[in-house]
C-alpha cells in the first residue's frame, strides 16, 4: 500500500526524532499505568518504528496487520489508543473505524495517505477522533496521540463512555453491572470487592476464552486502577469461594496450567 509513501514518512520519522526527546516521563515507570498503543498497518516495518518510537515515549504498543488480528487483540487487551491506517488490504480502516465505534469508545486516530478532504471527512463521520496524514513526523504524531488521550479522559470523567448497564447470569448467578451486585438465584446478594468485581466482569464478558494473567491484570485495572489487587491467583481464589459449589474443585473459574484462566459457564445478557 505504501509505495513511496512508505519510504517518505519513515524518512520524515527518522529526520524529526531527535535524541534529545523526553523518554517516557509523561507517564511515569509502570508499564501496566501507561496508556496502551494499538497500531494497525500492514506495513511491518512502519509499525516497528512507530512502536519504537511511542514506547520512548512511556507508552505501551501492540502492532497488528489487519482487521482480524485487531478484533482479537481488543477482545483481549485494554487498549488506550488505536492508530489506524486507512488503506488496509481486505476490509479497510474506514469500514473497521465504523465497526470499532458501534462497539466501544476508544479513541481512533486514523493515519490518511489520500490528501483529499473528503477522505479525511469521512473518517472523521465514521467516528475517528482525529486524523493525521502521510508523510508525517514523529512530534506531530505524539502530540496528537497526547492531545487525543487528554479529550477522552476529560470525557471519562464527565460522562459514562463504557457500554450501558447490564445483567450477565450464569449457572446461579447474576451479576449486575447497575448496582455492581452479585445475586444468587434463592435472592442472596454476595459483597463483592471492587477488584473481584472487576475481574469477575472482565471473565463473564469473555467466556469459554482462556486469558493469561497478565491480560486478566490489564483488562482489569482498566477500569479500576486504583485498588486493584495485583494478584490475579488470590483474586481468583477470592471469587471461587464466593461462586463455586466446592472452592477446591472449581467448575466456574479453570486453571488452564501454563496459560492462564478460563470461565467455562455459558453467559446470558440481559
Amino acid at each position: 500500500m505504501w509505495q513511496g509513501l512508505s519510504k517518505l514518512t519513515m524518512d520524515t520519522f527518522r529526520h524529526n526524532y531527535s535524541a534529545d526527546l523526553p523518554s517516557g516521563a509523561a507517564y511515569g515507570s509502570s508499564m501496566n499505568a501507561a496508556p496502551h498503543i494499538l497500531i494497525v498497518d500492514d506495513h511491518r516495518e512502519m509499525r516497528e518504528l512507530v512502536s519504537r518510537v511511542l514506547n520512548r515515549e512511556g507508552f505501551r504498543v501492540s502492532g497488528v496487520s489487519d482487521g482480524k488480528a485487531m478484533r482479537k487483540l481488543l477482545a483481549d487487551s485494554r487498549i488506550d489508543l488505536i492508530l489506524l491506517d486507512l488503506m488496509l488490504p481486505g476490509e479497510d480502516g474506514l469500514s473497521l473505524c465504523r465497526t470499532v465505534r458501534a462497539e466501544s469508545n476508544v479513541p481512533i486516530i486514523m493515519l490518511t495517505a489520500k490528501g483529499e478532504e473528503v477522505d479525511r471527512v469521512i473518517g472523521l463521520e465514521m467516528g475517528a477522533d482525529d486524523y493525521l496524514p502521510k508523510p508525517f513526523g514523529s512530534r506531530e504524531l505524539i502530540a496528537r496521540i497526547r492531545a487525543v488521550l487528554r479529550r477522552s479522559r476529560m470525557e471519562d470523567s464527565g460522562t459514562a463512555r463504557g457500554p450501558s448497564a447490564k445483567a450477565y447470569r450464569f449457572d446461579r448467578w447474576v451479576l449486575d453491572t447497575a448496582s455492581r451486585e452479585l445475586l444468587r438465584n434463592d435472592g442472596v446478594s454476595v459483597p463483592l470487592s471492587s477488584g473481584e468485581y472487576e475481574l469477575l466482569l472482565v471473565m463473564v464478558e469473555r467466556p469459554q476464552r482462556v486469558l493469561s494473567r497478565d491480560q486478566l491484570l490489564d483488562l482489569a485495572r482498566g477500569r479500576a486502577a486504583a485498588g486493584f489487587d495485583r494478584s490475579i491467583d488470590t483474586q481468583v481464589s477470592r471469587l471461587r469461594k464466593k461462586l463455586e459449589h466446592d472452592p477446591a474443585d472449581p467448575r466456574l473459574i479453570k486453571t488452564i496450567w501454563g496459560g492462564g484462566y478460563m470461565f467455562t459457564p455459558p453467559v446470558s445478557q440481559s
